[in-house]
């Protein structure tokens, strides 16, 4: 049995096995298809054990996780009180079909219900983030009896079918329909603005006139929704200017569009509040979670409903469903998740932490690496926006960069990971979304690694 250290302290790794890890690969290599992937180009780590926020391998190589797995595991790996909610729920009722009502399925919609913002009382339950979005865009449409949906191009929403329309990056091309009733538009970031604009408060104002403009030319009447990330996630993490997400509210309400918030990145700790909403004072009509909800232990998504939509589906079927709908296991785990949270005040540590550690000394490292642009984030939920120059914000690798062209970021990569950090790289910049409750010297580490690997980037840079 894999000895531990206590949950938050460095763990114990057991004695290396190179054999095994060389027999795990080779079957992962035979018989795993891999996502986003050329299968063949990749060599994937095998992954001997995980506790804490860190992971090992087979090799004994011991790595500080600084991506949270895919920014999920917001209260880290193996966490003992969920680990063992999931045990006793197997012993007593592994499944049941989703139609009955169950313990753990009622516990779970509850505890999520008490903290999402404003009337967001009732949850339907899904397996995963894209199939909360799926779940919500359908609402929408039915609620309004409206086609269109309209998403941001810098954007993630999963990889179904009306996600990966909705989603803004390249990964959405080889899917894109061209029919799928999907209208994407301009969402502000300041650091690289499609507007020229100089203020936080241009960018805003800017962006919402933009936003109604297409509105206006698309037919405010076939407009279903508006799908945000509250704070885009694998995007960039671009934090939304003050007003912004206030003033999409208002245009949603002026002209019946159902306003969603995409929280399956940003929610539950993540920005140092339960949602990135409360941040902003702002309450959509339907909320997508998934990740963070029980840090990813067993698969479990949703979507938060207001009371106008949930009445729209009083007296007639909702015509969607899921056989793993609340699965018994995946809302154990939540139910654990959450009361660990509110137990260990692990939303109020991610904000700590990220008020005074991560962002402080994200911004040092700034201050000492040219090839650092722009910092931006909060809570445990910052990136880095890598250059080739500073004066002109050239990004560090083409959009969409592969191969040759992307060695740059490649190098920096390989450079964290050599000195024990696993670092979340896309595009041209590296995102630090450790667990919500990284410890102070944990952060330290990594920021200390996350240093010496940016004097990689920084020899790329020009000017």
């Amino acid at each position: 049995m894999t000895p531990h250290a206590p949950h938050g302290t460095s763990p114990v790794i057991p004695q290396a096995d190179p054999a095994k890890g060389a027999a795990v690969k080779a079957a992962d290599r035979a018989h795993v298809f891999h996502s986003w992937s050329a299968q063949e180009l990749i060599d994937p780590l095998a992954v001997a054990g995980a506790e804490g926020s860190y992971f090992w391998d087979y090799d004994g190589n011991r790595y500080l996780d600084f991506t949270s797995g895919l920014v999920y595991t917001n209260i880290g790996y193996q966490h003992p009180k969920v680990v063992a909610a999931v045990q006793e729920q197997a012993g007593r009722m592994t499944t049941f079909a989703p139609a009955f009502a169950v313990d753990v399925r009622s516990e779970a919609a509850r505890l999520i219900a008490q903290r999402t913002p404003g009337d967001l009382d009732k949850i339907f339950f899904t397996n995963g983030g894209a199939e909360a979005v799926e779940n919500a865009v359908r609402m929408a449409r039915l609620h309004t009896g409206r086609p269109k949906i309209m998403s941001a191009y810098r954007s993630y929403h999963g990889a179904t079918a009306a996600a990966i329309n909705l989603t803004g990056d390249p990964r959405r091309w080889a899917s894109d329909t061209g029919t799928a009733g999907v209208v994407h538009f301009w969402a502000p970031f300041l650091y690289r603005s499609p507007f020229y604009a100089e203020t936080e408060a241009e960018e805003c104002a800017r962006a919402l006139q933009h936003l109604e403009d297409t509105i206006a030319f698309e037919n405010p009447n076939s407009i279903a929704a508006i799908v945000l990330e509250t704070v885009p996630g694998t995007a960039g993490i671009m934090t939304p200017p003050p007003g912004y997400l206030a003033g999409v509210r208002e245009i949603c309400d002026r002209y019946g569009i159902v306003f969603v918030l995409d929280e399956v990145m940003a929610g539950f700790g993540r920005t140092g509040a339960w949602f990135a909403a409360d941040q902003y004072d702002v309450v959509p009509d339907l909320l997508t979670f998934a990740k963070g909800v029980n840090s990813g232990y067993v698969p479990l998504g949703g979507v938060a409903i207001s009371s106008a939509i949930a009445e729209t589906f009083a007296k007639k079927p909702y015509p969607g469903g899921l056989t793993y709908s609340g699965h018994p296991l995946a809302c154990a785990a939540a139910v654990a998740t959450i009361e660990v949270m509110e137990e260990e005040r692990i939303v109020e540590h991610a904000a700590r932490i990220g008020e005074d550690v991560l962002g402080p000394g994200l911004r040092e490292l700034a201050e000492r690496h040219p090839s650092v642009g722009e910092v931006r984030g909060l809570g445990v939920f910052w990136a880095l926006d890598l250059v080739r120059n500073r004066e002109t914000r050239e990004p560090l690798v083409p959009y969409n960069a592969t191969g040759e062209a992307n060695a740059p970021m490649a190098a920096f990569a390989a450079a964290c990971k050599k000195s024990g950090l696993w670092p979340f790289v896309n595009m041209n910049r590296t995102h630090a979304v450790p667990a919500c409750n990284v410890t102070e010297s944990e952060a330290k580490e990594g920021l200390a690694i996350l240093d010496e690997a940016l004097s990689v980037a920084d020899e790329h840079v020009e000017g």
